[in-house]
C-alpha cells in the first residue's frame, strides 16, 4: 500500500462556525468544492482539509448503528482518507488495511455522493476512508 493521506476530516458540531472560523485564518477553499453543500473542503499543501457535520460523518461510518440522541462523546471527531484512482484500488486497499491488523468498519459500496467508499480502523480505532471520487481528483 502507498504511503499517502489525501484528506483530513474534523467532525464539527457548527458547519457554518467551523468554516468561517477556518475562512478567517486563511485557509483557502478548494476549487469546485462549491458545488458540495454540507461539506467544506480546504485546500492545504499537499492535503485537502474538510470540515463535515458531526452527525454527517457518524451517519457515513456507521449508516443506521450511528449514535443518536445527543450521544456527542461517541460521534466521530475525525476521520482521515485516501483516494484512489479507481473503485478497483479502493477494494485492494481496503483488503491490504484488513490483512495488516486494520479492522473492517464499512465495506466498500456507491456513496450517496457519487463515489465509492469504506471504512477500517487502524489497531488504535482510528477511522481511515478509502474512496474514489469521480468529480475531483484527490488520487
Amino acid at each position: 500500500m502507498k504511503a499517502k493521506l489525501s484528506i483530513l476530516t474534523l467532525g464539527v458540531a457548527d458547519l457554518a462556525r467551523a468554516k468561517q472560523f477556518y475562512l478567517d485564518l486563511g485557509f483557502p477553499v478548494m476549487t469546485g468544492s462549491e458545488d458540495y453543500p454540507g461539506i467544506a473542503f480546504f485546500q492545504l499543501e499537499g492535503l485537502a482539509f474538510a470540515l463535515y457535520p458531526q452527525e454527517k460523518l457518524a451517519e457515513d461510518l456507521w449508516g443506521d448503528q450511528a449514535p443518536t440522541g445527543g450521544a456527542t462523546a461517541a460521534l466521530p471527531r475525525h476521520t482521515m482518507a485516501r483516494n484512489e484512482a479507481s473503485e478497483a484500488e479502493v477494494d485492494t486497499t481496503i483488503a491490504e488495511a484488513v490483512a495488516a491488523g486494520a479492522k473492517l468498519i464499512k465495506p466498500a459500496t456507491k456513496a450517496f455522493w457519487g463515489g465509492y467508499s469504506g471504512y477500517f480502523a487502524d489497531p488504535d480505532g482510528h477511522m481511515w476512508e478509502v474512496a474514489y471520487n469521480p468529480f475531483m481528483d484527490l488520487s
